[in-house]
């Protein structure tokens, strides 16, 4: 069973411990659960020549000791590479070979902090791509190509022609990675010519960074200064797979209290969907006590901020403020209630064939176990005495008696986890 993931940099350590004791490629896959044919990609994708020594031997032949032809030339039609079952079957590279150091064939060495180096940095030139489309391209190359062949400078170009948005900069770089090439125009219509990575036919349309200016943490922190009355509420994401489903939990910390929504898509519009659901059936004047002052992170479910400040009719019904990148630290109280719901639905266990009615009975388990920090009250019965048992009956929340709390995956799912 392979899990189809990136490796990390554990495997590949595993992976290079593996060529050092002359592990088959199959025993180290089994290792690290991959694919067989992905730990061969992996090692002779980031695996590292090291040149033999020619002084003494410029040419080396595989039928150097029997063969009669005196001297060894590269054009004779006998010649063939010496080969190297470690080197060149399995493992793949040389690492710590009994004969490295008497070896005189070229060697090939694999080392894991420079192959994760190396994949981190193709993955973001892979993400990268151009920013263009197909037909911006098309609509670009058949401005500039009949310029250029004029004699005319990029500057030259872009001053004629306001409707080109791009920088000078950026052209240049365009025209130098080949992007016009189909149009004739490449780095040799440039007066300096600067070497550029070879343009790997990608065109796709970056996409446009959330702004969050006036919404980050440092405005959260002035707001909550400004307004220390306001309860705020943190809103969050778990999933199990990339693919979903998706759970939108939300929780007010001043109880604390937590409730949530399962989801098919991870956008925007369908997090913010549920808040229009909140606020049609809790009522504008609990909403308001509720769900004023949310804190959540940068990820594409909760970048669209109107679509969450504002209501269908465009009016303000709330204020959102985002973490800083990489700073999940800064939300610790949904953080941490994210353990009780670790508890019922560990990673890997599937969120497809949950309910709504399936997260509404795992919240009023969770918010009905006692905790220390409230005096071993539950949250419900601190929610309770603030806001009544009607809002946690309109949020689906209700009381569970202690002794019949589940705090396991069996609450809601048919089997049982052992």
């Amino acid at each position: 069973m392979h899990d189809h993931t990136h490796l990390t940099i554990e495997e590949r350590k595993v992976i290079q411990v593996g060529i050092e004791n002359g592990s088959t490629k199959k025993a180290i896959s089994e290792t690290i659960g991959k694919d067989p044919t992905t730990v061969a990609k992996e090692i002779r994708a980031h695996r590292k020549l090291k040149p033999r020594n020619t002084y003494n031997r410029p040419i080396l032949c595989a039928h150097r000791r029997d063969c009669k032809k005196k001297p060894c030339v590269t054009k004779c039609e006998d010649f063939q590479d010496p080969k190297c079952r470690r080197r060149d079957i399995s493992p793949g590279a040389c690492n710590k070979c009994m004969s490295l150091n008497k070896c005189i064939l070229d060697k090939f060495l694999y080392n894991a902090e420079t192959a994760h180096a190396e994949y981190r940095r193709d993955l973001v030139d892979f993400r990268e791509g151009i920013n263009l489309t197909t037909k911006e391209r098309d609509e670009l190359g058949e401005i500039i190509a009949p310029l250029f062949k004029k004699g005319q400078s990029v500057h030259q170009i872009l001053s004629a022609h306001p409707e080109i948005s791009q920088s000078e900069r950026t052209m240049y770089y365009y025209i130098e990675s080949g992007v016009f090439k189909p149009f004739g125009v490449d780095c040799f219509s440039l007066k300096e010519q600067v070497q550029r990575k070879k343009f790997k036919e990608k065109y796709k349309k970056r996409k446009e960074p959330a702004c969050y200016k006036g919404h980050t943490y440092a405005d959260y922190l002035a707001f909550r200064e400004k307004h220390p009355d306001t309860p705020p509420v943190e809103m969050d994401t778990v999933y199990n797979s990339p693919s979903g489903p998706y759970l939108q939990t939300i929780m007010l910390t001043n109880v604390p209290f937590m409730f949530g929504f399962i989801h098919t898509n991870k956008t925007s519009e369908s997090m913010a969907a549920r808040v229009n659901w909140l606020q049609e059936r809790l009522g504008a004047e609990l909403f308001s006590k509720l769900l004023s002052l949310i804190l959540t992170d940068r990820g594409p479910e909760f970048e669209k901020i109107k679509l969450f400040e504002l209501d269908k009719y465009g009016a303000s019904r709330l204020n959102i403020f985002y973490c800083d990148p990489m700073q999940s630290s800064q939300k610790p109280h949904i953080e941490n209630n994210h353990n009780y719901v670790r508890d019922i639905i560990p990673n890997g266990y599937p969120l497809d064939s949950l309910t709504q009615t399936d997260v509404d009975l795992m919240f009023s388990h969770i918010n009905s176990t006692p905790r220390r920090s409230l005096s071993d009250k539950t949250p419900y019965e601190m929610f309770v005495f603030l806001y009544g048992r009607k809002a946690a009956d309109l949020l689906n929340i209700s009381e569970i008696l202690r002794d019949e709390v589940v705090l396991k995956p069996s609450l809601i799912y048919a089997k049982s986890a052992k």
